[in-house]
């Protein structure tokens, strides 16, 4: 069963490789999306407690660091697409397209990734300012079972990873992580709750403003839940 190596493989920067992978294989792989953040979540704990040993701020650094690097930049770069995107394209959905296909930053983009760092920072360090380290094993987790409620319910973009990946996503399979994750959210962490309304707030947005669903979409709407539930979990 190679979908949850190629769903590791893709979300982080771990050293897995799945060898040949055919297409049912990498529409499988968003099925567990949420094992790769539960890989990611163990990585960022760990970090935050080692500096944690010494300083909150450090151990909010180093979790930040360890977010970074293990996910290669991945989802902060979707969001810099995002908001070049949204920034730039004015609505119309040639330039939309236009935009999104650039490799290059913009200036919109430049501003959100900076924004997006500053504020997990220091979402983190308040998180850890009243919360076990533990806890941030589950951001990771919970935050993508979101793709596969935005890949049933908006239209794809275009072809590319995100129609490639989506075309496994079931209304089964996310009932059944989002039963999961809800309850784990329930019992753990209440406020982490957010995350239901901040997910459907950002489908929706997405479908207003960029029109659809890509790869891009799903990276940047990762790297916001996971930070509006680190600021829910902070102010709780």
């Amino acid at each position: 069963m190679k979908a949850p190596i190629v769903a590791i493989q893709f979300m982080t920067r771990l050293p897995v490789r799945a060898g040949a992978v055919t297409e049912r294989d990498m529409a499988d792989a968003i099925r567990w999306f949420p094992l790769a953040g539960l890989l990611v979540g163990l990585i960022v704990a760990a970090a935050a407690w080692l500096g944690d040993l010494r300083d909150p701020w450090a151990g909010a650094l180093l979790a930040l660091i360890a977010w970074v690097w293990i996910t290669g930049a991945l989802h902060l770069d979707g969001l810099g697409d995002i908001a070049d995107a949204a920034g730039a394209g004015h609505g119309d959905p040639a330039r939309i397209a236009t935009v999104l296909a650039d490799p290059h930053i913009g200036s919109f983009g430049t501003v959100a990734i900076v924004l997006q760092i500053v504020t997990r920072l220091v979402g983190l360090r308040l998180f850890l300012d009243g919360h076990p380290v533990w806890l941030l094993i589950l951001v990771p987790v919970v935050a993508r079972v979101a793709p596969l409620g935005w890949t049933l319910a908006l239209p794809p973009l275009h072809e590319g990873l995100g129609r490639r990946f989506g075309a496994g996503a079931t209304t089964g399979v996310l009932v059944l992580w989002t039963v999961a994750a809800g309850a784990l959210c329930l019992i753990l962490a209440p406020a982490f709750l957010i995350v239901l309304p901040a997910a459907l707030a950002w489908g929706w947005w997405l479908r207003r403003r960029i029109g659809g669903i890509s790869g891009d979409g799903h990276g940047a709407g990762i790297e916001l839940l996971e930070t509006a539930m680190l600021l829910a979990g902070a102010l709780t």
